[in-house]
């Protein structure tokens, strides 16, 4: 990785939160600003699994989320924030919506006292949550760049969804929550990424082992279930899944220039549905849809292209606001 960002900073702040369907609740906010003070703020936020620590600093070493981005200029140039979700920790079992962490969102940035980003970048649940604060916020944030996430949740995407939140139930009801969780993480993964992919990367003929069938990606899947099932609670699982299936706005009332970002083989996000929302934002907008055969996971595996969209729709908001 090349050069670190030269600082980095964490806090945390107490918000008294009313949550559009679930009342009212005190909630602890955990934000991570990254890079010079003087440098142009966006915000990144990534999936319901992503959390504050975007890329590594001298502070904070560790991967970040989006560490395949750490190399990109886009990132250098930039003072970066985050936060991790409401209700990721756990201690929120309501009903969430994303117009809720939009509201987190501004919260965090009056604690910073930043009063406008230069551009919000969201990546799946973090797009539909940019959407939300272009529509909440408008002018807090000049240009907004959001990739694979669209207005409302696809049907088939949700009937997915419901499947892994009723799979963690019935491993809560069976007194074995992690194996739910696991179960629930390898059903997500296969919605993540693309048949595609899983012909090239697991073209193996099944294996007999202890007189049971075992295909060749089953070993890859339980091992990354596992591994999520470990630092995942139960609640924070079903109450973000929950949020992205909750997720309902206007097109037409995002009045901040877009760009928007769809990958032709995502089957969570189809691009006809990030079309549709092109099509109704009512500001310039920018439409790219990539190619990959990682699927919806082309924001994280696909970091040159994404890299590319990023400095471009960067640069064309600093030229538009300078």
């Amino acid at each position: 990785m090349s050069e670190r960002a030269p600082d980095a900073q964490r806090g945390e702040t107490t918000l008294i939160l009313s949550l559009k369907h679930g009342g009212t609740h005190e909630v602890r906010l955990r934000w991570e600003t990254r890079g010079a003070a003087h440098l142009p703020v966006v915000a990144v936020l990534g999936g319901i699994s992503a959390n504050r620590h975007v890329a590594a600093s001298h502070a904070y070493p560790e991967r970040g989320w989006f560490e395949a981005q750490a190399d990109a200029r886009w990132l250098a140039a930039h003072r970066v924030v985050s936060f991790d979700w409401v209700g990721s920790d756990g201690a929120l079992d309501a009903p969430i919506d994303t117009v809720d962490q939009a509201a987190a969102l501004a919260a965090v940035l009056d604690v910073l006292g930043i009063d406008t980003l230069d551009a919000i970048i969201g990546c799946s649940y973090g797009a539909m949550v940019g959407l939300a604060f272009a529509t909440a916020h408008p002018a807090r944030v000049q240009h907004l760049i959001a990739i694979a996430g669209a207005h409302r949740p696809h049907p088939f995407a949700s009937a997915w969804r419901a499947l892994q939140r009723n799979v963690v139930a019935l491993g809560q009801l069976q007194c074995d929550e992690a194996q739910g969780l696991s179960l629930a993480r390898q059903l997500a993964l296969l919605s993540y990424r693309t048949p595609e992919e899983f012909g090239v990367r697991f073209d193996a003929t099944p294996i007999l082992e202890s007189g049971s069938a075992r295909c060749a990606s089953e070993a890859w899947l339980a091992e990354r279930g596992a591994a999520w099932a470990q630092k995942t609670s139960a609640t924070a699982f079903v109450r973000l899944s929950e949020s992205i299936d909750l997720h309902d706005l206007l097109p037409s009332h995002v009045r901040v220039p877009t760009t928007l970002v769809a990958f032709a083989e995502d089957r969570l996000v189809p691009p006809d549905d990030i079309r549709a929302l092109a099509a109704g934002i009512a500001a310039p907008v920018r439409l790219q849809v990539l190619h990959s055969p990682y699927g919806h996971d082309g924001f994280l595996k696909e970091p040159e292209a994404i890299a590319q969209v990023l400095a471009r729709a960067l640069d064309c908001c600093e030229e538009a606001c300078a």
